[in-house]
């Protein structure tokens, strides 16, 4: 069977759709769909930002101690999806969430703003917040303990990577007859099909 869009690599189709889209997206085109399970079977949904992406997967970056961080701790299986309305895209991938290495956290967390570290230390991520003064407080005193100080990642503060097994490219179109492909992978390499709309 022919390739739908031309690409027999799903992240070299990825890397297409995501230049497009970082040209033409008036909202962030990093944002994706992040669901998780916990141990009980419960889903959740949030929006979190792609920060790399490689012919493994997609990473982001988050509090260890957050909710996402307990589902994945439970349930390491994950889906993500990007919606670009520019483009009328979307991309849908699932598969098994493994923690980014303390370096590669580092190194990310070094290239942050300097505001945002800090507000790594502040945040108790998911935890209840008696007043947001209290939060503003804790980030106050968190800029006077690193003053003058590089500013290192917290302990509980880091990366995860969604390791792929499939991925679909969904290209909008008119009278709701879109185009899909559907991305296995396989130990032979990636596997493709095109999907009823």
């Amino acid at each position: 069977m022919s390739n739908l869009f031309n690409q027999s690599n799903p992240f070299a189709l990825f890397k297409i759709w995501y230049d497009q889209a970082e040209k033409q997206e008036p909202s962030d085109p990093m944002a994706m769909s992040l669901a998780t399970v916990n141990a009980a079977g419960q889903p959740s949904v949030r929006i979190v930002l792609m920060r790399q992406y490689d012919a493994e997967g997609f990473s982001f970056y988050t509090n260890y101690l957050s909710r996402k961080a307990a589902d994945l701790s439970a349930n390491a299986k994950a889906a993500i999806n990007f919606y670009w309305k520019s483009t009328n895209r979307q991309v849908r991938a699932e598969g098994e969430i493994v923690k980014l290495s303390a370096s590669e956290s580092d190194d990310y967390f070094a290239s942050r703003h300097s505001e945002s570290q800090l507000g790594a230390w502040a945040s108790q991520q998911s935890q209840n917040l008696e007043s947001p003064q209290l939060l503003r407080d804790r980030l106050e005193e968190y800029r006077r303990d690193f003053a003058g100080k590089p500013i290192v990642r917290p302990p509980h503060w880091g990366g995860y990577k969604l390791v792929v097994n499939q991925i679909e490219f969904w290209q909008g179109q008119e009278h709701r007859l879109h185009d899909r492909e559907l991305f296995i992978r396989t130990d032979n390499g990636w596997k493709s099909r095109i999907l009823y709309p």
